[in-house]
């Protein structure tokens, strides 16, 4: 399998593909618990971008939309079934830019773009968060809270994760939609309801994804703030299997309710 794709429990003979894009200094184990809510006909492949987990060495992506482009050349050969796409926050827009790039090469767009935690991707965009120094890039982790506490506090830990937050923030803070670019497939906004990056009037009562897709738009905020989908992560997974047919669903295997 392609370095950019990561799968937990492979399911060859998987009904439909789970694609999952993680947050900013989010590496694919983030995802790891929603395998064992996944039913046996579904299958979670999850996105490694570089300088995180086993890529930790290797240098950042120039930028988001090269992301999208390396993703997508590393799904193709796995879009032989439907699948759903699933982004949280800087991962949004690494999920609309790898359907972008796959429906631009004619590969079968998601059976749902889901986009959490962040509005369209021509909003947000600009900032200097990348290009401050440790405290401002600590002050950012701590106002968008999932971040453990000891873990801002041990010096080895910080430097490591502040360095992949430094170059996730540059990768969305130069990042620049192509202008009209829309994917052909329904968009499903999900976020929490005292998620900073949310705050504010949204013109199209989707935070303004409408304007990035030619489907639908439908959207469903939960409590909680900017990582709502971990406390409520069962309910999160099965609004993302709801777009599939009832009878490919099934029963899940059952969890252990952690964190």
């Amino acid at each position: 399998m392609s370095p950019w794709l990561r799968s937990f429990n492979p399911r060859p003979g998987t009904s439909v593909r789970l694609v999952c894009f993680p947050h900013a200094g989010g590496g694919p184990s983030s995802f790891r618990p929603w395998d064992a809510l996944l039913p046996d006909s579904v299958e979670l492949l999850a996105a490694c971008y570089p300088g995180r987990e086993d890529r930790f060495a290797e240098p950042a992506a120039p930028g988001l939309a090269e992301m999208g482009q390396d993703l997508a050349e590393a799904l193709l050969p796995l879009l032989d079934r439907p699948w759903i796409a699933f982004g949280h926050s800087m991962g949004t827009i690494v999920a609309y830019e790898t359907v972008r790039q796959l429906q631009h090469l004619g590969a079968p767009v998601p059976l749902s773009l889901h986009v959490s935690g962040r509005r369209s991707p021509d909003r947000g965009l600009g900032g200097t968060v990348h290009s401050a120094g440790e405290e401002g890039l600590k002050a950012e982790l701590e106002r968008l809270g999932g971040t453990p506490k000891e873990v801002l506090e041990d010096e080895m830990l910080r430097s490591a994760i502040l360095g992949t937050v430094r170059e996730d923030y540059r990768l969305v803070e130069t990042y620049r939609p192509v202008a009209d670019a829309r994917v052909g497939c329904p968009v499903r906004v999900l976020g929490g309801r005292q998620d900073p990056e949310l705050n504010g009037p949204s013109e199209d009562g989707a935070f303004g994804w409408s304007r990035f897709t030619t489907a639908a738009v439908t959207t469903r905020m939960l409590p909680g703030d900017h990582f709502y989908l971990v406390p409520h992560r069962r309910e999160v997974v099965a609004d993302v299997l709801s777009v599939l047919d009832p009878a490919l669903v099934g029963a899940s295997r059952t969890w252990p309710d952690t964190p």
